[in-house]
């Protein structure tokens, strides 16, 4: 019973810090790449829009898209990170224990 409960312990320190360290990667990556995806679709957005909704709402949409292109690049880089340190935490655990 003690070593279920440090184990558990174990994994949720491992899982904690797991998390913390995907939740700032993320931010980094966030800032970084938010303005190059942004800048590089915001074109076709607009067209799209003014295409199908008319003219007067191509601002409002170019920033509901900056709002979600950040949205996008968080939760991607997020869950990237998140999945690649798990992966590099087994593929440790299972070399060296």
């Amino acid at each position: 019973m003690w070593k279920e409960k440090q184990s558990e312990a174990g994994k949720s320190i491992f899982m904690s810090s797991v998390q913390g360290l995907a939740n700032t990667g993320a931010v980094a990556a966030s800032f970084f790449l938010t303005p190059l995806f942004y800048s590089e679709t915001v074109g076709w957005i607009k067209v799209f829009a003014i295409r199908h909704y008319g003219a007067g709402w191509d601002d409002l949409v170019g920033f509901a898209w900056f709002i979600l292109a950040a949205l996008l690049t968080f939760f991607i880089a997020r869950a990237s990170l998140g999945t690649l340190l798990i992966a590099g935490g087994l593929t440790l655990a299972t070399r060296f224990l």
